[in-house]
């Protein structure tokens, strides 16, 4: 694959030690040039372009049902919303945020602005504002795949180095969801534009009037749904299963679980890297049709099992991710 680090893979591994540097890798990222042997054999995958015509309605029936249990829990015990958010409202808040994920690549309307739209409405029960952000740092995590200092989804250097043993990835899990969304903007801050100021305008108004009408406590469920949900829960075992390497030999990975059927496939993420123009609801068929180019590769059928891999695992950490530098990276974008 040409990767080196520091001699890491056959010394550091071998004696069960945490890495001191990432993967480096001289090579581009692996997935256009997949896409292009895909296509020049299977020509018809071309056929699964396109928008999911169902991608309103399912994002309607979440935010709708999730804004409904916050009010319902207005007079709960904090135990209560607790437990709720961690074992119901964690699941749909995580299934919007992979919603975003899935509007970033226009994959609700053709046209790029009615996705941004209902990006900021899948975003009302997160209650942050992230949407609109989100896809300006999700699209270069694709063009430059693990680029130095361009692609954010790469833990920092700091991160790396601090997070070196049980206690302290057991602690960056727990709060993975706040260095994913904080990172680029220490590390690579981007100015807002007017889309910002309207998804943080419109999700203030919303925040305020669930404080207004039916108190904190309705607040408080959605902003645990959101965090519990990116931490130490089974549908945020995707942050760590798609690109942290577990095999020197390759640096994105896909999960073939039951948990795709409420993430929008986001797992399918070795297909979704080759073609992101394919919705989450076809990506399936990407693997049945061209199976001989993802049966050899590594994957997974537990999230749950990935996190704890992660966490136990003594030579895996921050430090397990492929890197390359932009100038050996072509600048071919990959959209």
């Amino acid at each position: 694959m040409g990767y080196e680090g520091k001699q890491r893979g056959e010394e550091e591994e071998a004696e069960g030690a945490m890495a001191t540097d990432f993967f480096w890798s001289y090579t581009d990222e692996p997935h256009a040039s997949r896409r292009k042997q895909i296509l020049s054999q299977y020509p018809q995958i071309k056929h699964l372009f396109g928008p999911d015509p169902f991608a309103f309605l399912k994002i309607a029936a979440v935010v709708l049902l999730q804004l409904w249990t916050a009010t319902f829990l207005y007079n709960a015990s904090w135990m209560k919303i607790l437990i709720v958010a961690y074992f119901f409202g964690s699941f749909l808040n995580h299934n919007l945020f992979l919603a975003i994920h899935e509007l970033s690549h226009n994959l609700a309307f053709s046209t790029p602005v009615y996705n941004r739209w209902l990006g900021i409405f899948a975003n009302l029960p997160i209650g942050v504002p992230m949407s609109v952000t989100f896809q300006k740092y999700h699209l270069e995590h694709h063009r430059y795949q693990g680029v130095d200092g361009v692609d954010m989804d790469v833990p920092s250097l700091t991160e790396a180095k601090l997070v070196t043993n049980v206690v302290s990835k057991s602690i960056w899990v727990i709060l993975q969801l706040f260095f994913y969304a904080l990172r680029p903007l220490f590390l690579k801050p981007k100015p807002p534009g007017i889309w910002e100021f309207v998804n943080l305008i419109i999700q203030l108004a919303l925040d305020a009037a669930l404080v207004h009408f039916w108190g904190w406590k309705s607040f408080g469920y959605v902003i645990l749904s959101t965090f519990v949900g990116g931490g130490m829960h089974p549908m945020a075992g995707h942050f760590i299963s798609e690109h942290y390497v577990f095999n020197p030999d390759q640096e994105t990975y896909s999960y073939y679980g039951p948990l795709n059927l409420m993430t929008w496939s986001v797992g399918y993420h070795n297909e979704h890297h080759d073609f992101p123009r394919i919705p989450g609801n076809k990506l399936h068929k990407v693997r049945e049709i061209a199976p001989e180019f993802y049966e050899n590769l590594d994957s997974y059928k537990s999230w749950s099992q990935v996190i704890y891999m992660y966490i136990m695992d003594r030579a895996v950490g921050p430090f397990s991710r492929m890197k390359r530098n932009l100038s050996t990276k072509s600048l071919k974008k990959s959209e």
